[in-house]
């Protein structure tokens, strides 16, 4: 096993010594300014990012021993093309976490749904969870960052764990004027539980989080991951846009982490880098109180990870603000919480070929690497087929109009999306009426190079709310070519793509309800399915009009 074979080697001392490697690199780095300093760490390939969010000590494992903690989701990432991990020592609910720290609270509560929580029995060990994820990573030539949520609010769920979560936080049941709002209150946007980023004690409760890792733990880097969840002010649970006061003070936040985290690395000969996780729009990031703008020109982050739950542009409006201010960009492809009409289980949205669709759009944007998020399986293919792009055009792929729908609830998004949002949203919790005689479009995104392959062959599946609209009740039209012979599969209608129908990039679908029939349905779903077919069997796959 793989996590016994790295304990073999790096012996069990070495999980709880602290501070810098033995072999960092003790380079001087006299006469760079800190970005060039830092470059060369900036510039290190990241295929797949992933990032754990520690549910290991206290939901998963039985008994508290380092080996246990790796068994679940981390050993076997050893020989993927997963390059980099992004391990977050719980944080759900600010101040709690998994690692050994002084400043901030140890999780060791047993109630309700952590009845199983190790992390009393792994600190009286001496086994601290953050420097088992660290050595293990180190061992296997990962990159490896710490990753906080500036303001994880699971605790403010009225029913399931939240109010167990939130009785074992003891800053938040000491000072509840620390929070957004009292508890239990519901406000226009956001969650009460979540703390008031316009109190300097927060702010800097959570620069002393990040110090005393920097200072004490042998990384490469540390996540601010604001987008879980994305609410920080508050004139933003009231419906307002966040004030140039509150901007000023979490960039000054900022600006804090970034010099202490420069001079960490320098007494220890490394780099310390800062990735943000990050709305995928300016506007929207800077309405809730991230100016982006600002960290990114001012050099306050190196990596840049865009998307999660919800989406608002497309990838290549995030790499145009990446490339302009000379930073990295990631795109986190986000479990989809879309239901399926059929109850599929994964979900149609959630399988291999999904991700390896997802993969290649955002590939083809060009985005540095793929960053996952809430993906626990760490046995998926997908780790050792998304990462490099040779793997990738080779496999089967599923395209959906939107893989993520509206994506939007008070409690995770703050401020409402829809004045932000650019891209397709058609999906199950978001169809399009079709009303006869009044066509309606969506778009989609293919990353196939159709024209170019003769082992391909591409289908649009249309879904609609109604199973028994035939084709003959429909126009469908791909980039304004009409797509003919249509055959029902299940509940969805196929079409094959001709090469002249169907582009790299954006592509436009009409649909048409003809008159004299029904006068309405949803058009409840769009995807491509391409496959890729050798031999006698692709004789007949993208054919020319």
């Amino acid at each position: 096993m793989a996590a016994a074979r790295f304990l073999a080697v790096v012996g069990l001392a070495s999980l709880w010594a602290g501070g810098c490697s033995d072999g960092a690199d003790k380079a001087s780095s006299s006469g760079k300014t800190a970005k060039e300093w830092r470059q060369a760490a900036v510039e290190r390939p990241r295929r797949i990012i992933v990032n754990n969010d520690g549910n290991e000590p206290v939901m998963i494992i039985r008994e508290p021993t380092a080996e246990a903690l790796l068994a679940p989701r981390v050993g076997p990432l050893a020989g993927t093309q997963v390059d980099s991990l992004f391990y977050c020592t719980w944080s759900s609910g600010f101040g709690l976490f998994t690692h050994f720290t002084k400043v901030g609270q140890v999780f060791t509560s047993r109630a309700d749904r952590h009845a199983n929580n190790q992390m009393a029995a792994l600190r009286e060990a001496g086994i601290d969870p953050l420097r088992v994820m660290n050595e293990y990573a180190r061992a296997h030539g990962m990159e490896f960052f710490w990753s906080m949520r500036m303001n994880d609010n699971h605790d403010g769920y009225a029913d399931k764990y939240g109010p167990a979560l939130f009785e074992a936080n003891e800053l938040k049941m000491a000072h509840p004027e620390y929070l957004l709002g009292a508890r239990g209150q519901k406000l226009a946007f956001g969650s009460w539980s979540a703390v008031n980023y316009a109190r300097p004690e927060i702010r800097d409760l959570a620069f002393r989080y990040v110090e005393e890792v920097c200072q004490n733990y042998d990384i490469d880097g540390v996540e601010l991951d604001f987008f879980r969840h994305p609410v920080f002010f508050p004139s933003t649970t009231r419906g307002e846009v966040a004030t140039a006061e509150e901007l000023e003070m979490m960039t000054g936040l900022l600006r804090r982490i970034r010099a202490m985290a420069d001079e960490a690395g320098r007494r220890c000969g490394r780099p310390i880098l800062i990735a943000v996780r990050v709305p995928d729009s300016v506007a929207y990031a800077k309405a809730v109180g991230l100016d982006l703008e600002t960290w990114l020109s001012d050099d306050l982050a190196d990596l840049l990870i865009v998307g999660g739950y919800f989406r608002l542009n497309d990838w290549e409006r995030s790499v145009e603000l990446a490339r302009r201010h000379g930073v990295k960009v990631y795109a986190s492809l986000d479990d989809a919480r879309v239901a399926d009409p059929d109850g599929l289980r994964p979900s149609q949205r959630m399988t291999d070929a999904a991700y390896r669709g997802r993969a290649a759009v955002a590939r083809a944007a060009g985005v540095d690497g793929l960053y996952f998020f809430n993906q626990f399986n760490p046995r998926r293919p997908i780790w050792r087929e998304v990462g490099e792009a040779a793997t990738l055009d080779r496999l089967d792929k599923d395209y959906f109009a939107s893989v993520l729908g509206v994506g939007n609830t008070p409690m995770r998004s703050n401020l409402p999306l829809g004045g932000y949002r650019t891209v397709e949203t058609l999906a199950p919790d978001a169809p399009r009426v079709l009303t006869a005689g009044q066509p309606e479009t969506a778009s989609i995104r293919l990353a196939e190079p159709a024209d170019s392959r003769e082992d391909l062959r591409l289908d649009l599946r249309l879904r609609l709310g109604a199973p028994e609209i035939t084709p003959e009740s429909l126009t469908v039209a791909c980039n304004d070519v009409i797509l003919t012979d249509a055959k029902r599969d299940g509940a969805w209608l196929v079409y094959r793509l001709s090469a002249g129908s169907v582009r790299q990039g954006v592509n436009a679908v009409r649909v048409e309800l003809k008159p004299g029939g029904v006068s309405s349905v949803s058009w409840l779903d769009l995807m491509v399915s391409a496959r890729h077919v050798r031999g006698e069997a692709g004789a007949d796959l993208i054919h020319e009009n």
